[in-house]
This record gives C-alpha cells, structure tokens and sequence, in this order.
C-alpha cells in the first residue's frame, strides 16, 4: 500500500467545491486512482489537529466529527462526513506500537474529514487516527512511522496530514491588514524542503529546526510538520515519491504541498 503525506488544506476552503479549488480536485483523483488499483481496507491518519501528551490510537466504531475551527460562518458547520471507524485495524496499530493507548475519545478532526472528504468522498473506506505526542521529539514520530510499515502489507492507507510551511500567527498579522499574500520566504523553503525529500535527506527533515535557516520561522510548533515524519519513516529505499500535488505557496505561512510513496 502506498503512504500520502498530505496537506487537510485551509479552513477557509472547507465549502469550496472540487472545481472551485484545485487541492481538492488533486485528492478526488488520487483516490479514485488508489480504489482503481490497491484494495484499501481502512485509511489510517496521524493527524496535526489531535496532539496529546503521549500517542494514542481511536478504536471506535463509530467515529465522531470535529469541527475544531471557530468563528466561521454557520455554513461551516454543515459539511458532514459520516466515516466508519476500524476497531480490529486499530488493534494492528497498537501490536506495532506497543506503547500507543487505545481512546474511544476523539474521532475526525478538521486535520482528516475535510480531505478525507475529496480523497474517498463516499466514506466507503474505514477511517481512525493515531495522535502526535506533541512532546515528543522528532526522532520519536519518525520511528513511529518505521514500527507502523508492517500495516502497509494489510492494506491499511496511511496517511500524515499537516502542512510543510504552518506558522498561524504569522498569517493572523497579515489578516489583521486584509493581506493574504505570501511573505516571500514560502517558496524558498518549500523548494528546499521538495530537494531533501528527492534526496532521501531524511535526517534535514528530522533535524528541520536547525537544519536550514527557515525551519522555525516555517514551523515554529510541532504540530503541522510532524506527520511528515511518520510518512517519511514508512518509506523504503525503493519507493518512489511523487507530487500529487506541488503549486507554489499561495498564502502566506503556509503550503499545499503532498506526495505519495510507493
């Protein structure tokens, strides 16, 4: 089964249509092409919006949407997306990480349904999440990722959703001004960010607070970056990566950028 890395997108497009924004048309194809060609028991989403103190894996049946944003218009709140849990995938999970505490207490943050909406939009495929420890460090989440590689021979999709470039303060200062366009060091580091992934220079990406001049600025928290970890750390040598998604940064602080492996 391949691994995604994958952007959840902007709030703000949550009530676009696939035609009106692109990002979604590119998730709608990929899932068509992923139900065309692997049979997908379960999709499996380690999410920047579900940060806890330790990880922990959902195992519900039933799973609960969240609309963790606030302040949007009540046209916001009704876009549903009626997805199944995995209680036995969920299971599989905390066989590969022993240390994962299984929780009935969460379900699908804003950082899964909006894209799982576009990528398997008939809910037809079961769906749960695994939460970032928000405390840990970044070699923690990237070997999370290598105990999970099992779970790709079962047919389980997994998929890191955050976003490359996050840094939310820094576009509530340009929103304050009615200014939503880029900074100008978006597409600088995005680049350098698509030329260690090329590279296989997983350990800059492991090391992204330090590892270039940008790194803190572009993810000054853990959160939205992190996912990329568990996908990279799924990887093996002979996959390849491709950009199923790449447009240059069109807002500010922030990045669309998402890739398959395998």
């Amino acid at each position: 089964m391949p691994v995604l890395f994958t952007s959840h997108g902007n709030p703000m497009n949550i009530v676009m249509s696939r035609d009106e924004h692109p990002f979604w048309k590119a998730l709608y194809d990929l899932g068509k092409d992923l139900k065309s060609n692997y049979d997908v028991k379960a999709a499996l989403v380690i999410s920047a919006h579900w940060c806890t103190n330790g990880t922990y894996v959902n195992h519900s049946a039933e799973q609960a949407q969240i609309f963790d944003y606030y302040g949007f218009p009540e046209e916001y709140y009704k876009v549903y997306y009626k997805a199944k849990g995995s209680p036995e995938i969920a299971r599989e999970v905390k066989k590969a990480i022993p240390q994962a505490e299984e929780t009935a207490e969460w379900g699908l943050d804003h950082g899964a349904w909006p894209m799982l909406m576009h990528l398997f939009p008939d809910a037809d495929v079961p769906v749960f999440e695994l939460s970032l420890d928000y405390y840990a460090k970044p070699e923690y989440h990237y070997s999370l990722g290598q105990q999970l590689k099992s779970l790709r021979n079962k047919g389980v999709l997994i998929i890191g959703s955050g976003s490359l470039i996050h840094n939310l303060s820094l576009v509530r200062t340009k929103m304050q001004r009615n200014d939503m366009t880029p900074f100008g060091w978006e597409e600088e580091y995005d680049a350098w960010l698509k030329k260690q992934i090329d590279e296989r220079k997983f350990e800059h990406i492991i090391q992204y607070q330090s590892s270039h001049q940008l790194g803190q600025l572009a993810s000054p928290t853990p959160d939205h970056f992190v996912p990329v970890l568990y996908s990279l750390g799924l990887s093996d040598a002979t996959d390849e990566i491709r950009y199923f998604y790449e447009e240059p940064p069109l807002l500010p602080a922030f990045s669309e950028r998402s890739f398959m492996i395998g």
